[in-house]
């Protein structure tokens, strides 16, 4: 006598009493209809070993016959294609390559239609799963894979796909948590790229700055030396000037003084000694101003200086790959941490907090779990 399967996702589809419990992949409905995010994962365990032991058999099997050459002809090709589509796992190297084949057999115009009525593809499908079986060189890594995630890693460059493959463990990752993975994985890596550029911006720019800076100081030191030497002829021509209007002004006199001559003689010293200075504290006011622009300028080289050379250290952390996926990967988990905790409260404000105290001890399992990761 069956009864409802808390375990089964399909189960509100199937409106069955359930017979399979813990042995779902048995269940006819199960089996044919379970899909990403309606999967039971220790089902979809034994799905994966099944199929890679049906590989096995079926590569001893054609191992132990004799070799005999036998003509393939499109018939013979579509049905290796669907018995792959049933097999899944590896198999779908044999789709790519079996759609190769098909391909360069078939006469003009009868491509598409053959793909349509025959395996149920597009084009645009059948040209990824050929792409899969021309690029996708770490077969025994496809094994446990599914078509929709081998298709997925065709966004990775070639370069990488093997990398990417022992640095994670994409059999355990869902389709989407793989596509996330791999778009993080993009992102970081346009962001290195992009802060690298940076970074060789920033450098430049802080050399150009420090040689304006030794134009700037170049420039306030000759502001300086201008405006003390104004300081002094200013200085000087003011005492000249106070004892030229105490003196009377020399002249030659023989007999008969011109007292009128004396006086006009003096005026013009003194206004000709006014007009000096005058002249020299103009001079002065401009030296000063210089100064004071140079100094000016050289607080502001140093501010910007000071930011470029910030920049510069900035981007050249951010340059480095392994801190940007750090970072990309800090910020996911933020947004995932800020979703969980709206989650957590919601479920305090239930009546029944059984299920608050369970998210609550994960909540603290988890933060344990990445304290750990910086021990």
């Amino acid at each position: 006598m069956g009864k409802k399967n808390d375990r089964c996702p399909l189960q509100a589809e199937c409106e069955k009493q359930c017979g399979f419990f813990g042995r779902e992949l048995d269940c006819p409905y199960y089996n044919a209809n379970a899909r990403e995010g309606y999967e039971i994962d220790d089902q979809e365990e034994r799905r994966r070993a099944k199929w890679k032991e049906a590989e096995e058999a079926e590569y001893e099997a054609r191992m132990s016959l004799p070799a005999e050459p036998a003509e393939r002809t499109i018939e013979t090709i579509t049905e290796d294609i669907l018995d792959a589509q049933r097999r899944g796992g590896e198999a779908i190297l044999t789709i790519g390559r079996c759609l190769i084949e098909a391909k360069e057999m078939l006469s003009h115009g009868e491509w598409l239609p053959w793909l349509n009525e025959k395996v149920s593809y597009s084009d645009r499908t059948a040209r990824r799963f050929m792409q899969m079986y021309r690029q996708l060189s770490n077969r025994p890594a496809l094994a446990n894979l599914g078509a929709s995630k081998a298709l997925a890693l065709l966004a990775l460059p070639e370069k990488d796909r093997d990398e990417f493959l022992e640095e994670n463990n994409v059999v355990d990752m869902t389709t989407r948590q793989l596509e996330q993975a791999i778009k993080d994985r993009e992102e970081a890596r346009k962001a290195a790229e992009t802060a690298k550029a940076d970074a060789k911006a920033a450098e430049q720019a802080r050399a150009k700055m420090e040689a304006d800076m030794k134009v700037v100081n170049a420039t306030l030191e000759a502001a300086k030396a201008e405006k003390e030497q104004a300081d002094r002829e200013a200085a000087r021509l003011e005492q000249e000037l106070a004892k030229l209007k105490k003196r009377p002004v020399d002249v030659a006199v023989e007999a008969v003084v011109d007292q009128e001559a004396i006086e006009r003689a003096r005026e013009e010293s003194v206004a000709e000694m006014q007009a000096k200075l005058d002249k020299a504290r103009e001079a002065k006011k401009k030296a000063d101003e210089k100064r004071r622009e140079a100094e000016s300028a050289l607080e502001l080289a140093q501010a910007q200086l000071k930011d470029a050379e910030r920049d510069r250290k900035n981007a050249v952390l951010t340059s480095d790959e392994d801190m940007a996926m750090f970072k990309a990967f800090f910020q996911q988990a933020q947004a995932t941490a800020n979703q969980m905790r709206g989650l957590l409260l919601k479920l305090r404000g239930r009546p029944d907090q059984a299920a608050a105290q369970g998210a609550e001890k994960a909540l603290k399992a988890l933060a344990e779990a990445i304290g750990r990761c910086a021990d």
